[in-house]
């Protein structure tokens, strides 16, 4: 029972204890009310875009890119082909033109850029390989060129019209030769 006694005593001085205290917050007075003030001009916010408080100035001074082509149409090539485009570009800026990164939509879309800065005027090529292993029918993917340009970032498109591979063993069966 003794223990069952402290054990009473010693919760109702802690709960009684907290009251004792000046309380951490108090009602605001008339002379600390600010009234909200709306903007002069009602401003549109920007379109969400989750990545742009990710995204950073460029550190190196801005130029632009011209490519020969955006997109590139492999035409119609068999399941398992792998083929290579090489995008041209020129660097049409008055700054070097450096590629951060190139990155493909998905694993089958390789693209290679240079790594050595761009001149003013200078032109360079990206080649992208396409392994349609896996693929079939019409594809297009996209590759992302990321680099001291304004915008940051330009879009390089590849098509192709993927005819599926027969499955195994349908090539040895007269009655699907038909």
């Amino acid at each position: 029972m003794n223990k069952l006694t402290l054990v009473a005593i010693l919760a109702s001085t802690v709960l009684f204890s907290c009251n004792s205290e000046e309380p951490s917050s108090r009602p605001i007075t008339d002379s600390e009310k600010t009234e909200a003030t709306a903007p002069e001009v009602n401003a549109v916010p920007d379109k969400f875009d989750p990545a742009r408080s990710s995204a950073s100035e460029p550190a190196t001074p801005t130029t632009s890119i011209s490519f020969k082509e955006y997109a590139h149409d492999f035409g119609t090539i068999d399941e398992g082909d792998v083929e290579i485009h090489i995008f041209e570009f020129t660097n049409t800026g008055d700054e070097p033109l450096i590629l951060d990164k190139c990155k493909g939509s998905c694993g089958c879309t390789v693209p290679q850029c240079p790594k050595e800065p761009i001149a003013p005027g200078a032109t360079g090529t990206i080649e992208v390989k396409f392994n349609s292993k896996g693929k079939k029918n019409n594809q297009t993917k996209k590759v992302t060129v990321t680099a001291n340009t304004d915008p940051g970032q330009t879009i390089l498109t590849i098509i192709a019209q993927v005819t599926p591979a027969p499955a195994e063993g349908e090539g040895d069966n007269p009655m699907l030769a038909k």
